[in-house]
């Protein structure tokens, strides 16, 4: 159950830096997956683990790191569509 629960934060996460970067709607839930997890793992390893926790994720820090995983992806697949 832990691993369901740890997918459907990282799903959340990945959803909220969507939301925020205006490009969710062009990820897919498998995206917005990977996007929270691995935010998860880079915003935590950046910024710690302060805040409020869920699921084993600081999500302040999470939130963040996904946020940046997005942004970064996106200059990276926007550049290379444009070519």
């Amino acid at each position: 159950m832990g691993l369901i629960w740890s997918l459907i934060v990282g799903a959340i996460i990945g959803a909220i830096a969507g939301a925020i970067t205006n490009r969710g709607a062009a990820m897919g839930w498998i995206a917005n997956i990977v996007a929270g997890l691995v935010g998860a793992w880079i915003g935590q390893g950046l910024l710690g683990t302060w805040g409020p926790s869920l699921a084993g994720m600081a999500l302040v820090p999470s939130i963040i790191g996904a946020i940046v995983l997005v942004l970064i992806v996106s200059l990276i697949f926007g550049r290379a569509n444009h070519n």
